[in-house]
């Protein structure tokens, strides 16, 4: 295969085209991102994505955006014991406890970062660039249901780490011509 074509099986190779995947993959994934809803909303979906596929989280995220107040932070972050027994019981949602725990509490985290950071995106650019393991050590330490693949897909995701998209694809010099985080100073 030549070094400039997109590995054949790659998220790259495979979404395009695809009635879920396309569209993530073309207008979303490693785009970087700094709308505080936007960054709980994609950090509740890799969550959620803990042992599913993604494309059950993709088909769920609408649902998502309804069952948790469009991700509004401090919406979410108030909700007490009625709230989580009405997402517990939204089939629209991945119904698991310690998700849904997840999602409320990082929400109080994320609303907490405004007095120091501005918010959830002054954050992370206060700590970019770090390499992944320090990311994830800092994200197990501020967050809960963080783990190394959740925290790597959230970055990739939000265009703060590379590996989103093959250098091959096209979609990865619409990226890289936004400068995200992960090229450095521009």
């Amino acid at each position: 295969m030549p070094a400039d074509a997109v590995p054949e099986g790659s998220y790259c190779a495979v979404a395009p085209g695809h009635e879920w995947h396309g569209p993530y993959h073309d207008e979303v994934y490693g785009f970087p991102v700094q709308d505080e809803a936007a960054l709980f909303e994609r950090l509740v979906l890799e969550i959620n994505q803990a042992g599913l596929s993604w494309l059950t989280v993709l088909k769920k995220q609408a649902g998502f955006r309804a069952a948790y107040d469009g991700f509004d932070v401090d919406a979410v972050a108030a909700y007490g014991d009625e709230d989580r027994a009405r997402l517990l019981a939204d089939a629209g949602i991945i119904r698991n406890r310690l998700k849904v725990d997840a999602a409320i509490a990082n929400a109080a985290v994320i609303a907490g970062m405004r007095a120091s950071y501005g918010g959830f995106a002054g954050w992370l650019d206060a700590h970019q660039p770090l390499e992944r393991a320090e990311w994830v050590k800092l994200f197990k330490r501020t967050f809960r249901f963080t783990g190394g693949e959740i925290t790597g897909e959230f970055l990739m995701s939000t265009g703060r780490i590379d590996g989103a998209h093959h250098p091959a694809c096209p979609v990865y010099a619409e990226i890289a011509a936004l400068s995200p985080p992960w090229l450095g100073p521009a």
